[in-house]
Parts: structure tokens; C-alpha cells; sequence
């Protein structure tokens, strides 16, 4: 491709990312603000609540919530179940659902088979009409299910990481003297973050009448983390046989402290084997050209001049 015809590509391209963009804060913001008008009263209140939204909030983003329930009906039951399952392990990222989700997931298509129309006229051979038309529709596919891992990970490496910290918080607490559940609001009030956010929803449950085993059922299900799974588990089976809390709680934090060394360890192993390929394909080509290159520089001027 000429570089000339670059340009009208990429502007499509950031057309439609500004577009989707554009869209999706919209229909954020009209699903928070639906939530908001139960406390509104008096049809000038609303009114003027209604006038002072975005023009995405109010003619975008009814059309897409709409969109969002008709698709619902012909989407599968087992892949929307799937979709809200990974929003809840997401955390529930912007208040997305399964139904908007699978909205914005056809948009994007829709605007990645947009863009390879318009790109298709500028290629210039076989492997361009590949690149151009293909490529934009399936990262146009793909985009939102990878946004959507990569808020997975990153939200269960930010658990994994202050588990061990929480539960010596909680040893402490109950050490000093506290129940377990007014040592677990304690920690939820001092270290912020998606782990103290799930333990606040499970004291929730259990404020209203949930018992604490479901409460901590549900918590392992919306987390999805082995070593959480492991602490609900003992604690489980401490409050069903009697075992003294403060007790269990040392064995796990201390079991968690070895397990955070553990995984420190193995990421220092895996070093020295990562750092390979950046040796041998990038440093090591450079480095050879710095100290051969003169003196290849002038064995060929030798040759050369005999």
C-alpha cells in the first residue's frame, strides 16, 4: 500500500473507535442514571435531569439498551450466561451487562467490517486484500472478549496480591480480640480494592439474613480464585467442626505469605529463560554489527583494493 493511502485508512479506523467510544459511555451513563430516577419526584425534576444529560445519554443510548433486550432474545442462553458470568469476575466494568455487552460486541463488528469496505479499494495485491479485510473485522470480533480477559486478570491478580495482606490484617484483628466478621468490616474500611469490595458484599449478605456459608459460596463463585476458595474453605469447615477461628486464620495467612514467596520465586526462575529472546534477536545483532562491522568494514576494502 501506498503510504499516501494510509491516511484515509486511519481515519476511518479512529472514526469508528471515537464512534464506539462515543456510544458506550452513553449507554454507561443512561444505565447509572436509571438507577438514580427511583429517588426522583416531580416532573420538573425529571425533566430537567432528562435536559441536562449528553445527546449519547439521551437519543444514543435508549436505542442501544433497547437493541440490547431484542438481541437478548435471539442470543444463546448458555453464551449470555457465560458473558455475565466474565462481567462479574470482571468486577462489573463501567455497569455493563450481558445484553449491552453483546450490543457493543456487534457494533464493533459492525464497524470493523466498516472499515474493510472502505480500506478494500487501497490494496494492492493478495496479501493486502487479506490484511485489509480480514484483519479489522476479526479484531472488530475479538476486541470486546479481549478487553474483557484482560479486565478478568488484571482483577484477580490485584486479589491475588492482597490476600496475604488482608488475612494478616484479619489475624491481627481477631488476635486483638474482635469477632470475625466485625475484624473483616475493620479491613474492608482500611485496605481499599476489588478484594475488600467482594468481602464488603459478603458481610452485606450476611447483614441480611444470608447465611455465612452462602455468603462465602458466593464469594468464591464471583471471585473465582484458588487461593481465596482455599481460606473460604477452611473457614467453612473451622465453623462447622468448632475449630478456633484466630487459630485458622494464622494457618492460612502464614500458608498464603509461602505461597506469594513461591510465586516470587518462580517468576525469578522464568527470568533468565524470557530474557533470551530479547538477548539473541535484539541486543546481540546490534552489538555484533558495533564491533565486527569495522573490521568487516575493512576486510572488504582489502579485497577490494588486491
Amino acid at each position: 500500500m501506498e503510504p499516501a493511502l494510509l491516511f484515509p485508512v486511519a481515519a476511518v479506523f479512529v472514526a469508528a473507535v471515537a464512534l464506539f467510544l462515543w456510544v458506550g459511555n452513553g449507554v454507561v451513563k443512561a444505565q447509572k442514571a436509571s438507577m438514580d430516577r427511583l429517588g426522583m419526584y416531580g416532573r420538573d425534576a425529571l425533566r430537567e435531569q432528562q435536559l441536562s444529560k449528553t445527546l449519547s445519554e439521551r437519543a444514543i443510548a435508549p436505542v442501544i439498551i433497547g437493541l440490547g433486550k431484542f438481541f437478548n432474545r435471539f442470543t444463546p442462553v448458555g453464551y449470555l450466561n457465560n458473558v455475565q458470568r466474565k462481567l462479574v469476575l470482571a468486577g462489573s466494568p463501567v455497569n455493563l451487562d450481558g445484553p449491552s455487552f453483546v450490543v457493543i460486541k456487534v457494533f464493533t463488528t459492525l464497524a470493523g467490517i466498516l472499515l474493510a469496505f472502505f480500506a478494500r479499494p487501497l490494496a494492492a495485491s493478495f496479501t493486502q486484500t487479506i490484511m485489509l479485510v480480514f484483519f479489522p473485522t476479526i479484531l472488530g470480533f475479538f476486541a470486546p472478549e479481549a478487553w474483557l480477559a484482560r479486565k478478568i486478570g488484571d482483577r484477580r491478580k490485584t486479589m491475588q496480591k492482597a490476600l496475604p495482606d488482608v488475612l494478616d490484617m484479619l489475624v491481627i484483628s481477631v488476635e486483638a480480640g474482635l469477632g470475625f466478621d466485625s475484624a473483616l468490616a475493620r479491613v474492608v474500611q482500611t485496605v481499599p480494592g476489588p478484594l475488600s469490595e467482594e468481602f464488603f458484599r459478603m458481610l452485606q449478605e450476611t447483614r441480611v439474613g444470608l447465611a455465612r456459608k452462602e455468603a462465602m459460596r458466593h464469594l468464591s463463585e464471583r471471585t473465582d480464585l484458588d487461593e481465596l476458595r482455599s481460606f473460604l474453605l477452611a473457614m467453612m469447615q473451622a465453623e462447622a467442626f468448632g475449630v478456633s477461628i484466630a487459630r485458622v486464620l494464622r494457618v492460612q495467612a502464614d500458608e498464603m505469605r509461602i505461597k506469594r514467596r513461591q510465586r516470587a520465586q518462580e517468576k525469578a526462575f522464568a527470568a533468565p529463560v524470557k530474557i533470551v529472546f530479547p538477548l539473541v534477536f535484539c541486543i546481540f545483532p546490534a552489538l555484533f554489527v558495533v564491533l565486527l562491522g569495522p573490521a568487516g568494514i575493512q576486510i572488504a576494502s582489502a579485497f577490494a583494493n588486491t
